[in-house]
């Protein structure tokens, strides 16, 4: 039997140590990077925040109030060429979205086409299990296909397969985590994970080595853990349920003893599967939940808290820029 005996820890076993500052004001702190991707030579400004590609999340309505802010929104993979055209004419801007894949034959020809057709930077390559070898093919024929495109692939959650779909897939930006989502059972499920702030210092110091960035995708409860996952080296955060329950977010609103929620859930879950395939294949069981998210109105007040709470962070620990966070951050080990 093998064990890792070193503890892994979660965003819940730390809180950032607080420094010396010269910093009086939040408005003193810089939230934009500008970064510069070297395999797919393409240049990138914002904040490096962004909303999952879930089909409760990752929307036209979301992407609209997000990138006004410079915040990414990756669309389902469910949007067809129909949708991206009638989108596009509404607005797009091709720094503020990617488009979402599988690796099946039929999601490269699909991938293809929208691509052909509209101005396209981003694309996530998205399956649930990264450790497949056909994952890092389907990037190398991605890459081989768009070598100027931005490539993102995950999800992994250990260093030798970040490398891997870095040098051999020739990905620009690794998704990082297993089973730390809201409403994702994985862990459950399966007995497989990493605990997300452990994952995230691991497959991030493998991508800073090979020329690669990585996003800390999943387990954010609150703004603090947005930052915490840039203390431990996260170049981009993908956010889910704290994105949810929304007007901007698709679905009714439900109401039971005068309080009122919408659903949120998982790509995994029954309620997706049966929405987007009819049933759940008799070879799996569902990985994701279904979840009611109180209502929380504009989502536009959520971006905002969660933007000064990374600024209140930087402040703290005298970070003038949201870049800086991972060199200015002293986590402490808590007994929760």
């Amino acid at each position: 039997m093998k064990i890792e005996e070193d503890i892994k820890l979660d965003y819940s076993d730390v809180l950032i140590r607080p420094k010396r500052s010269t910093l009086s004001s939040r408005n003193e702190v810089k939230l934009e990077r500008n970064i510069e991707f070297p395999i797919s030579k393409q240049k990138w400004y914002g904040i490096p925040i962004i909303a999952a590609n879930m089909d409760t999340i990752g929307t036209y309505d979301v992407y609209k109030v997000l990138s006004a802010y410079k915040i990414i929104t990756a669309f389902n993979k469910f949007y067809d060429l129909n949708d991206y055209k009638s989108m596009e004419k509404e607005g797009l801007d091709p720094n503020y979205f990617m488009i979402s894949t599988g690796i099946t034959q039929k999601d490269y020809d699909k991938l293809i086409i929208i691509c052909d057709a509209i101005n396209v930077k981003f694309i996530c390559i998205d399956v649930a299990n990264g450790y497949m070898e056909q994952l890092v093919d389907f990037c190398r024929r991605v890459r081989d296909k768009f070598p100027d495109k931005i490539i993102v692939a995950g999800n992994v959650v250990t260093r030798e397969i970040t490398e891997q779909l870095i040098l051999r897939g020739r990905v620009d930006i690794v998704k990082v985590g297993i089973g730390p989502g809201s409403a994702c059972t994985t862990r459950l499920k399966t007995g497989v994970g990493m605990p997300q702030l452990s994952a995230i210092s691991e497959c991030a110091d493998a991508a800073h080595g090979t020329n690669g960035f990585i996003i800390g995708d999943g387990g954010i409860t609150c703004p603090g853990d947005v930052s915490k996952g840039y203390g431990a080296g996260a170049d981009f955060i993908m956010i889910g349920g704290q994105f949810s329950g929304h007007d901007e977010n698709p679905g009714d609103i439900i109401e039971e003893n005068g309080t009122k929620y919408k659903l949120f859930y998982g790509m995994s879950s029954d309620t997706a599967m049966k929405k987007h395939y009819g049933s759940v294949a008799s070879y799996r069981s569902s990985e994701g939940k279904t979840v009611r998210i109180k209502y929380k109105g504009p989502l536009s007040e959520t971006v905002m808290d969660i933007l000064g709470g990374i600024r209140s962070t930087c402040t703290y620990i005298n970070a003038n820029q949201i870049k800086h966070i991972a060199k200015c951050c002293t986590f402490v080990r808590v007994n929760r």
